[in-house]
């Protein structure tokens, strides 16, 4: 390799590793915990099935002999994902990734071999409850990757082949890991000779991703309004004076008629939604609204 190239490799992986920061280790420490805690309290003992590579784990430790067990397994399958994606997904995220997995694999270890809870035939806190453990296991695993993926890694391989691998095969990646999951589950339900703990393992994997969903993006979602109206400078007014903040104006040509219209783009909570469409009609009978939820907005402060 070309020396200027090879020192050119070594400055960027150096930039990688000065963006990491020691707060992100701590909170990953308690994501990768929580995990280990709703995995092995709730799913492991009543043989469920969570979602993806810490899923196919559980599969491969009912199914092979006694020293390889979950823990093993979340690192040998892990671990070379990661690595395998560390060109597409940067140094810091790999980092962060691999930590999360092996806080993840050891507090499996220790809840399951060490400590003096007793996670092999039943759960401690649901018993054999299926429906229960489905739906606590999901919220709680789905809030430790929830928490992974906020500061700036992921829990589960899954996540980085399905970013990797869904563009060439031509799905989104949220088709990729139902279908990664899917198949999972079948594979499960033939191995084991049984569909009720694959199907209640399709709850616990409902239940986990909408967690994430409100972990990452929040419980308190936005919505924007697209206002399409000729009176956008009386409505703009409006609106800032109700609410404190100012919207986007566009300007719009109508399909049909060929008019000049003007567009405000514009972002309320839930709770103001009625409000602003009252406001909107008693300006311009005629406006045209439409709603849409938004999240992960990032707001600059004014200079």
């Amino acid at each position: 390799m070309n020396k200027t190239i090879q020192k050119g490799l070594w400055k960027r992986r150096l930039e990688g590793l000065r963006e990491l920061r020691p707060v992100n280790f701590l909170l990953l420490t308690v994501a990768g915990a929580v995990n280990a805690f709703g995995v092995s309290m709730f799913l492991f003992p009543v043989k469920l099935y969570d979602s993806g590579i810490s899923g196919l784990s559980m599969l491969l430790d009912q199914v092979t002999p006694p020293g390889l067990t979950l823990s093993v397994f979340l690192v040998l399958l892990n671990f070379p994902i990661f690595l395998f994606g560390l060109k597409r997904q940067g140094l810091p995220f790999t980092v962060y990734s691999l930590y999360a997995v092996g806080i993840y694999s050891l507090g499996s270890y220790l809840i399951q071999h060490v400590l003096p809870v007793d996670v092999n035939f039943v759960s401690p806190l649901a018993g054999t409850d299926l429906l229960l453990c489905a739906v606590f296991g999901g919220v709680i695993s789905g809030i430790g990757s929830g928490l992974t993926i906020r500061f700036g890694g992921a829990i589960d391989g899954v996540d980085v082949l399905s970013v990797i691998f869904a563009g060439r095969i031509g799905v989104s990646i949220g088709t990729f890991v139902m279908v990664f999951n899917t198949l999972l589950y079948i594979v499960c339900g033939v191995v084991i000779h049984s569909w009720i703990l694959p199907l209640y393992s399709i709850v616990t994997y409902f239940v986990g991703s909408k967690t994430v969903d409100f972990i990452v993006e929040g419980f308190d979602r936005s919505m924007c309004a697209m206002i399409v109206t000729t009176k956008s400078r009386q409505i703009s007014a409006a609106l800032n004076e109700q609410f404190k903040a100012g919207g986007t104006i566009v300007n719009a040509t109508g399909g049909y008629s060929g008019r000049e219209r003007q567009i405000i783009y514009f972002i309320v909570n839930h709770f103001q939604i009625n409000k602003l469409k009252k406001l909107v009609t008693e300006i311009d009978p005629s406006a045209f609204i439409s709603l849409q939820n938004v999240a992960g907005i990032v707001r600059r402060a004014r200079e």
